[in-house]
């Protein structure tokens, strides 16, 4: 099935997405994308429904043929004072503000936005898998994470954040028990491993 190119008619829209948002440890990372109207990629999806390779490959026809994209990323220490819900929108919110391009409609993934400067925003349960710009913007932010991830597993390869990216393996619960918290887990994420 196509994803939807437009979902209005004449709007400028950026579509967002966030990824992250259930791991016990690094950053969540939103992204914010507008196409172009030349924009054809008929493989672009839900990033989770991708492979590694496939995503990566997209990565760069994404950046190189849309009009404008942006991705931010905040810490844990920010996700555990203001919660994993309120650290995605502000994440989001981050990455729309860093376009070069004003949107006059945001296409948000999920059920859940805070207004974002007077712009109209419409909010679609599994977004990433129906609507273009959402789909883009789940693959740019996802790269990016794990990507990140990858280089924080250098540091601590205990815990498997090259394979896992930091969500709630097996493996990484071992490592948690054994080893403790680092400064990339989030401290509001609590397992039974202190």
């Amino acid at each position: 099935m196509d994803l939807i190119k437009k979902w209005s008619e004449n709007y400028i829209e950026a579509g967002c997405d966030e990824v992250g948002r259930g791991c016990l440890s690094g950053p969540v990372v939103a992204a914010a994308v507008i196409l172009d109207e030349e924009f054809e990629q008929n493989l672009v999806n839900d990033s989770k429904k991708l492979s590694f390779k496939t995503r990566m490959d997209l990565d760069h026809y994404i950046r190189d043929n849309v009009k404008c994209f942006a991705i931010a990323e905040l810490p844990p220490a920010f996700i555990d004072e203001h919660n994993i819900l309120n650290a995605t929108i502000h994440a989001m919110h981050n990455a729309l503000d860093k376009l070069t391009v004003r949107p006059e409609l945001i296409l948000v993934d999920g059920n859940k936005f805070h207004p974002y400067n007077f712009i109209p925003h419409q909010c679609i349960i599994k977004g990433d898998s129906k609507v273009l710009s959402i789909a883009a913007a789940s693959i740019l932010a996802k790269n990016y994470r794990d990507k990140l991830m990858i280089k924080l597993h250098e540091e601590h390869p205990e815990y498997g954040w090259n394979t896992n990216f930091g969500y709630a393996t097996k493996k990484h619960q071992e490592a948690l028990i054994k080893h403790g918290i680092t400064k990339y887990h989030r401290h509001s994420f609590r397992l039974k491993y202190d």
